[in-house]
């Protein structure tokens, strides 16, 4: 299965978008957006992205896990999973509020990219 897939560039442009007026800029000094995506590349490579919601999810759970910003790493990450679906022809139906919720519980390792990508495919439209 071939699906359309975000580059570093285009995370770090998601990132400057979501930021407001007096957060923080840039990458964090400690972590690598490289890195965190490359848990998703990984994951393609070994089998474990079935479908454009596993990917999704799996780029959601890499950046909001990875805290690769200074600030608004949740944030990137719901735009991240919501740009990769529409780049893959899905369009979601869902509350921004509820889905932030979810980016939370993703981040905290409430859930993992499993139950985040089951939550995707329930919104679904």
């Amino acid at each position: 299965m071939s699906f359309l897939l975000l580059t570093v560039e285009q995370v770090e442009t998601l990132h400057d978008l979501v930021l407001n007026p007096g957060e923080l800029p840039g990458r964090a000094r400690d972590k690598s957006l490289d890195g965190a995506l490359a848990r998703v590349d990984n994951r393609i490579l070994y089998g474990m992205i079935e479908d454009v919601f596993d990917l999704a999810a799996a780029y959601a759970e890499a950046i909001a896990q990875g805290h690769c910003f200074n600030d608004a790493n949740k944030r990137t990450a719901y735009r991240a999973m919501i740009v990769c679906l529409k780049l893959n022809g899905v369009l979601l139906t869902h509350d921004t509020e509820d889905t932030g919720q979810q980016i939370i519980r993703l981040a905290q390792g409430q859930i993992d990219a499993g139950a985040m990508a089951d939550w995707l495919r329930a919104r679904a439209g």
